[in-house]
């Protein structure tokens, strides 16, 4: 359904209106402003109707109290679908204080078709802590937490007030129909703080609860708050048409230094473009945050643009992570011996167990392509006592050929160690294999 459009001459009617009221419609799974009175605009003290409407518009919910936010929109939002009445009092920031605000609305059908919300508000007075209903506000929040957990269609997230991520995901793919049909490109962002859990313990959960708040807001001031989700813990999304993206997205990682008094983190975007195709907004997220994997390790701030190599390099990694044990049951992985000269007289005096992968699909894979892979996973240490059980039935074949031994290295990775005692683990194998320790050294 298209947005509604009043009548000149009824539009300057409501919009001349002493009392404080707010027109809404539900469009592309979003609420959205068709009409503000001047009654509204001077009870929360707009500079400009221009103003009030970019922020209702934008950011609804600014200046409503964090404990209040999210339920408040859970609220409109399932009486903007459900019907019923809409009667809900919160705290909302006016000039640096918190006044009691009483919504109540009801819906109106258009002639045309169309269903609009009308809401009228009264000014309950300066909010003071100790007079305010606490029990009741209590009440609404419990109310608000229990229908979440039953599942409702649309809702907030308490911490952020920004919409949950399956409203989010509606909302996003109207937003892709609409990018459509208007031609215009699209982008879905994924985004996360570089560091988090170091921070929280660092600094406690309550202070990254402040950085995820402050970031939450930057982004609704960067995309507006309907454009926004958080998915889990300190992971974003977001969906915008905006032109110059990676200008943007700059400027966004310059502020994100200074939120929650400067006390921040690094902050990694990825960007899928829909110039890339036309995919599903929940697959788009995947490959954006697909994007931000690659970044690696880096303690900075980036961003990234999803690209196609992305998806080869991440195939190939999800082939080997998944195929190691087929790979060492069935063979793939082999042994080879680089032999080690002694310079004085020419005489071998060691041999260095060199694993290879060689794939009946794949061919060759490189040790430089798939070790990393498997030290990432922690997986290096199942390929290394295959290759030290190779190199011990080696020994003991040539010791039963009576042919001339010379010591085995076995290079070993540091992420074998997190998996297990990987000295005990060859120090069994050795014993259990009857060969002497001296034909058997590590290196890492």
């Amino acid at each position: 359904m298209s947005r509604y459009h009043f009548e000149e001459q009824e539009l300057k009617l409501i919009e001349g209106s002493s009392i404080p009221c707010a027109v809404y419609q539900f469009v592309d799974k979003r609420v959205v402003t068709i009409a503000l009175s001047d009654g509204f605009c001077e009870m929360l003290h707009f500079t400009s109707k221009e103003d009030a409407y970019w922020l209702m518009d934008n950011d609804m919910y600014r200046d409503v109290h964090p404990e209040d936010a999210a339920w408040v929109a859970n609220e409109a939002v399932q009486f903007a679908t459900q019907g019923g009445e809409y009667n809900v009092v919160y705290r909302t920031k006016v000039d640096g204080d918190y006044i009691i605000l009483h919504a109540i609305g009801h819906h109106v059908n258009m002639p045309t078709g169309e269903r609009l919300a009308v809401i009228h508000y009264v000014n309950e007075g300066i909010c003071q802590e100790e007079d305010f209903n606490r029990a009741g506000l209590h009440r609404m929040q419990t109310q608000f937490i229990e229908s979440r957990r039953q599942g409702g269609k649309y809702g907030y997230d308490y911490l952020t007030g920004l919409p949950e991520m399956n409203y989010f995901f509606e909302m996003a793919e109207a937003a892709r129909e609409r990018y459509l049909d208007q031609g215009d490109a699209g982008y879905i962002l994924f985004m996360n703080f570089n560091g988090m859990k170091a921070f929280n313990l660092n600094f406690g959960y309550a202070e990254g609860d402040r950085l995820i708040q402050a970031f939450s807001k930057l982004l609704v001031r960067y995309f507006s708050n309907d454009n926004c989700c958080r998915t889990t813990a300190d992971h974003f999304s977001v969906y915008t048409n905006k032109p110059n993206i990676e200008e943007v997205l700059k400027n966004l990682v310059e502020d994100t230094k200074y939120i929650n008094g400067g006390n921040s983190l690094p902050v990694r975007i990825g960007v899928y473009s829909t110039t890339l195709g036309w995919i599903s907004v929940a697959a788009a997220c995947d490959m954006a945050k697909l994007a931000t994997d690659f970044a690696g390790s880096q303690y900075e701030s980036t961003i990234i643009f999803f690209d196609q190599e992305m998806v080869n390099r991440y195939e190939d990694k999800r082939y080997i992570v998944e195929n190691v044990d087929r790979a060492i049951e069935e063979g793939w992985i082999q042994v080879y011996y680089q032999p080690i000269v002694r310079a004085a007289n020419g005489r071998v005096c060691d041999e260095e167990a060199l694993a290879r992968w060689i794939d009946p699909k794949r061919g060759l894979i490189p040790p430089e392509e798939f070790i990393p892979i498997l030290e990432e996973a922690k997986l290096t240490y199942k390929m290394d006592l295959y290759v030290a059980e190779q190199v011990l039935k080696k020994i003991n074949m040539l010791k039963k050929a009576g042919l001339y031994l010379v010591p085995n290295s076995i290079n070993l990775s540091r992420t074998d160690f997190y998996a297990c005692d990987m000295v005990e683990e060859i120090d069994r194998r050795v014993r259990e294999a009857g060969v002497e320790r001296r034909f058997i050294t590590i290196e890492l």
